[in-house]
């Protein structure tokens, strides 16, 4: 099993998450870090702990983003399942294990992933679910909505039943549900060699955020995948330089908007959804980054994006920052100024 860690700038905390992969329960396991150009102590922290390691295989490239970094580990892949992990995230020690209980027990299903504890970079919990609060399309699908058949995990993995409790495994086919927003969360997934070789890549056109719906969307459009509801490791959040941060706003709604319109467009025929849903969700993508280019000020850009959400689903409030985008721009100024204030940002 290869575990793929892409890596910029994690002196400070890369080795809790490498040391994570070597404690699980499950021994056959790889860590691949690709080093995307980093200029702090990275570089010699890996060679120095984990140089003599056969288990963790360490490339460098200069910095060309998350996506590429993934890209290129991919390439050292030789594990029969794939499993991603950021370099601030934890596994909890038995989280392969079970997961690859789940895909043997499913042969069908091509990826697995879990719930996520929520913590601050100083170790200070947030929220001990989070997948479901972070990914709110999960409120459109509860779990026996979106999943055709389920099993309790700890029959799958008798050792480990007082860590699962009464978690169960959910299974099924989820593209669908995922057009209207990603229900995955990344440092959670265990793919098959299978669906790993008919997704391949990340795209590297989708730049700083959103590239990973992009990624699990294609994986669930290629079968059948399933969600063990149990928290498997920890992922940081608050951490100044992750890719969430407010200046990447405006290319993760374009990312978004690049992602789910050219693929509702591409796969029409097979999708079940009603057609107002279709539409909710194009008008909110196009809504979305219309308001992201708006409050940076390019409004220009952002009115016919206003036009087509308004056409798609015609909403007072759309309507009301089409208006907005055509004042001029000392008022739209003072509008950002204020826009940023309530939303706690800097303008």
């Amino acid at each position: 099993m290869s575990v793929v860690m892409p890596a910029y700038n994690r002196a400070h905390c890369i080795a809790r998450s490498i040391d994570s992969v070597l404690a699980q329960t499950y021994p056959d396991v790889e860590v691949i870090v690709h080093d995307d150009g980093s200029t702090d102590g990275t570089p010699a922290l890996l060679a120095d702990r984990y140089g003599s390691n056969p288990r963790v295989r360490v490339q460098r490239a200069p910095n060309a983003g998350v996506s590429a970094a993934r890209n290129q580990a991919f390439k050292l892949v030789r594990g029969d399942y794939v499993a991603l992990l950021d370099s601030d995230d934890v596994f909890y020690p038995w989280k392969l294990e079970v997961q690859l209980a789940c895909l043997r027990h499913a042969p069908q299903i091509g990826m697995v992933w879990t719930d996520m504890r929520a913590e601050t970079p100083d170790g200070q919990l947030v929220e001990e679910r989070y997948l479901k609060v972070a990914y709110t399309n999960w409120r459109r699908f509860p779990n026996e909505r979106l999943f055709s058949a389920s099993v309790r995990l700890a029959d799958l993995t008798p050792q480990f039943a007082n860590e699962l409790g009464t978690a169960r495994l959910w299974t099924g086919d989820v593209f669908d549900a995922m057009l209207m927003g990603t229900l995955v969360h990344t440092s959670t997934v265990l793919l098959t060699r299978e669906r790993f070789e008919k997704v391949k890549s990340f795209r590297e056109d989708l730049k700083f955020a959103g590239e990973d719906y992009d990624f699990h969307l294609r994986t669930c459009r290629e079968g059948p995948v399933g969600f063990a509801d149990v928290v498997s490791i920890v992922y940081e959040v608050g951490a100044a330089d992750r890719l969430t941060r407010p200046e990447y706003k405006v290319q993760t709604a374009l990312n978004f908007l690049n992602t789910v319109v050219p693929m509702i467009e591409a796969e029409r025929a097979r999708i079940r959804l009603p057609e107002k849903m279709l539409r909710e969700v194009t008008a909110e993508a196009h809504r979305w980054y219309a308001e992201e280019l708006a409050l940076t000020g390019q409004s220009a850009t952002a009115r016919p994006h206003f036009v087509k959400a308004l056409k798609l689903e015609p909403k007072l409030r759309t309507a009301a920052l089409l208006g907005l985008a055509y004042l001029p721009e000392p008022v739209r100024g003072r509008l950002r100024k204020l826009t940023h204030a309530l939303r706690g940002l800097r303008p």
